[in-house]
């Protein structure tokens, strides 16, 4: 039996946006991918991330933002993993707790580019494909790329969790950045802390 494609797509997702779904959405429908899981990374606790928003909330905008279309899924799974979490430990993790899936990574081609950074970047390609998307600045040649990594040709966006956050302190109305459950949750939010 053929076993699921299944994307992974990393993130801290503080919040997740219109990019990120719009991208996701195209490599599940033009890139042939199953199902892709948003795999929300959790707090660090090893570095300072004052701006990071807490890990349920975060998660929660994700299945307030996926709801409804089949092929994404809300993933916690790296918060159970030991931290800080690693790329490589996530993948050997999810190969066991899923052997019916294939996992193929999901990173920009701005990270491809620091990936000699990773641990282990040479077991990951080696024991797993990868799709790199492109990032504006961050070109990479197709030609030169190992047999299991692949450029996908999606469309680019130019929209940053650090501008969302930075618009949302500065009072901007980003509705439109933002999938409307998602933005409706956020000011929820909002309206609580100020009480």
């Amino acid at each position: 039996m053929e076993k699921q494609k299944t994307g992974i797509f990393s993130g801290s997702f503080n919040p997740i946006h219109i990019g990120h779904l719009a991208l996701a959405n195209y490599l599940c429908e033009f890139e042939g991918l199953d199902e892709l899981w948003f795999m929300v990374s959790p707090h660090n606790p090893l570095k300072e991330q004052t701006d990071l928003w807490p890990d349920e909330l975060r998660l929660q905008l994700v299945q307030l933002s996926i709801e409804g279309y089949p092929k994404f899924r809300a993933s916690d799974f790296e918060f159970h993993l030991p931290r800080p979490s690693y790329t490589i430990t996530t993948l050997d993790r999810l190969k066991e707790a899923y052997p019916e899936r294939e996992f193929i990574l999901i990173i920009g081609s701005d990270n491809w580019n620091l990936f000699e950074q990773w641990r282990e970047p040479q077991r990951i390609i080696t024991e797993n494909k990868l799709l790199i998307y492109p990032r504006p600045g961050c070109a990479i040649q197709a030609d030169e790329l190992p047999e299991n990594v692949r450029l996908v040709h999606s469309p680019t966006f130019e929209i940053s969790s650090t501008f969302i956050r930075q618009s949302l302190a500065a009072q901007k109305d980003v509705r439109y950045f933002l999938h409307p459950a998602a933005f409706q949750r956020i000011r929820e939010e909002d309206g609580s802390a100020k009480r």
